[in-house]
């Protein structure tokens, strides 16, 4: 199936774990009421990774871009059955059990394997879909490779913290190459950086059918069933919701829908998907992605400003007790925020603080990279400061104006003029690490390219596009922040 969990998230689920209140856990456990919540609620929040078709995948639908697949037709009847609406929340898999412990979503229906170790976080009803493994080749190398056994030299790529990963490592001589999306090994493969692709067999034949240049050979791992299967996660201790739910699946398997039904269904949409794919037809995608990108640094550019103004004053706090203690804090900050990864930081301001305030995801993005950049900007703001002769506060001092005014109105304008190369390029840099809130289901730049790689099946065309976007972009930032430089200089 897909991913297990990887080393990095296992330490952010420990860490936001760990603010979780101990009564409230214990409560949860002795009072079971999900059913009873979902059913008020009226809602029903389905966590789902969309790039594994069949099960889950963006396609164009009516000129509009919509998550299909064979796990959303069983979202959908779930739903139906317990009385409520299904909303869908798209986000990457390695985030979606985070989010299913921290309430950002109501269960994971996304090819998920109830793993002996997964049970011990979540619960899983019966399994709705036992499935294989096949792997698939270049058409040019059908007659080279038959199964696993014979790729002794050769390389096997698969999703990093797979079974199928597993697999490849334990079951083979090949070298195991691992990537974090399918979209982006079938690319390696057409690349000739890996030999072939373990992955299930629907999987498989989606890309098989909407490629002529590939074809899939039986891959003959030993799997056991557990590594197989298909089951809908819900939190832990939600037994009342999951034994309600569990008569949906077991209806589901007793008549054969996922084949008779579901997955037909989904082969539909993946041959519609393949009627135009010209990156022209996903001007709206790509506009949308332009529009959050701009969005988010806007945001974060204003707000990260002011509180590197903020933290550069606190940084330069000198007296008594208290200021000192603001100076040691402002530095603790900076010297924490300017040490960890933006992608922690954004992981743990949207799964993190979830515990106690329910933020949208574009929100936490925004507070994530101003966060982060508030603390480079202080830096820079407090080298500003420091470059600022001396003669010119006392001389405002001097004039009998006071601390606060001095900073304002003679101190900071210089600085700012000082700086202004280097705060332009944090404006740019913003631009591109923007693409980090993807991973929280954003519909950035980067978050759209995948749903048109998805849609369409085309692994290098939204990557030539987005660069060329992502160089639009930052160009003309520059070229408007080099403008205002040399107004400055003339003044």
């Amino acid at each position: 199936m897909k991913k297990r969990f990887g080393w990095f998230l296992a330490i952010i689920v420990a860490l936001i774990m760990t603010v979780v209140p101990l009564g409230q856990t214990q409560h949860a456990q002795a009072a079971d009421n999900s059913l009873e919540q979902i059913q008020k609620k009226g809602v029903l929040v389905m966590g789902t990774s969309p790039d594994y078709p069949p099960y889950e995948f963006q396609a164009t639908v009516n000129g509009k871009s919509k998550i299909v697949g064979m796990d959303v037709q069983i979202g959908k009847q779930v739903a139906k059955d317990l009385g409520v609406k299904l909303k869908i929340k798209s986000m990457s898999f390695d985030s979606l059990l985070v989010a299913l412990q921290t309430g950002k979503v109501d269960m994971i229906i996304s090819g998920m394997n109830p793993t002996p170790s997964r049970r011990k976080n979540v619960d899983f009803t019966h399994v709705y879909y036992q499935g294989g493994y096949d792997i698939v080749i270049n058409k040019t190398d059908k007659g080279k490779y038959k199964n696993k056994n014979s790729f002794k030299n050769g390389t096997l790529g698969a999703q990093t913290g797979t079974t199928q990963y597993n697999a490849v490592k334990n079951q083979t001589t090949a070298k195991a190459k691992g990537m974090t999306s399918q979209s982006d090994l079938i690319l390696a493969l057409q690349s000739h950086k890996v030999d072939g692709v373990a992955m299930e067999k629907p999987s498989a034949e989606a890309y098989v059918a909407n490629n002529k240049s590939l074809v899939a050979i039986p891959s003959d791992f030993n799997m056991s069933s557990s590594a197989t299967s298909s089951a809908i996660a819900f939190r832990k201790g939600s037994t009342s919701l999951v034994n309600k739910v569990n008569k949906t699946v077991d209806r589901i398997k007793k008549q054969n829908l996922v084949k008779k039904q579901y997955l037909p269904a989904a082969g539909k949409y993946l041959k519609t998907n393949t009627v135009n794919t010209s990156m022209r037809h996903y001007w709206k995608a790509f506009a949308t992605g332009i529009e959050y990108t701009l969005i988010i640094t806007v945001c974060s550019v204003f707000f990260g400003f002011i509180i590197g103004i903020l933290l550069a004053l606190a940084r330069m706090a000198k007296g008594n007790p208290l200021k000192t203690a603001i100076r040691w804090l402002a530095t603790a900050y900076v010297e924490f925020i300017r040490g960890t990864p933006m992608m922690v930081q954004v992981m743990f301001v949207y799964f993190g603080l979830g515990l106690f305030v329910n933020l949208p995801a574009l929100t936490s993005g925004i507070i994530a990279i101003s966060l982060n950049s508030g603390a480079y900007v202080a830096e820079y703001i407090r080298g500003g400061i420091n470059s600022v002769d001396v003669g010119q506060t006392e001389a405002a001092r001097s004039l009998g104006m006071s601390n606060g005014e001095t900073m304002r109105y003679v101190v900071l304008p210089q600085a700012l003029k000082n700086i202004w190369p280097s705060l332009g390029n944090e404006f740019i840099t913003l631009i591109k690490d923007s693409s980090i809130v993807s991973i929280i289901g954003v519909t950035e730049l980067i978050y759209q390219s995948n749903i048109v790689r998805s849609d369409t099946y085309r692994g290098v065309a939204p990557i030539v596009v987005i660069m060329v976007l992502y160089f639009i972009l930052t160009f003309t930032a520059s070229r408007i922040l080099n403008y205002f430089e040399r107004r400055m200089q003339h003044d």
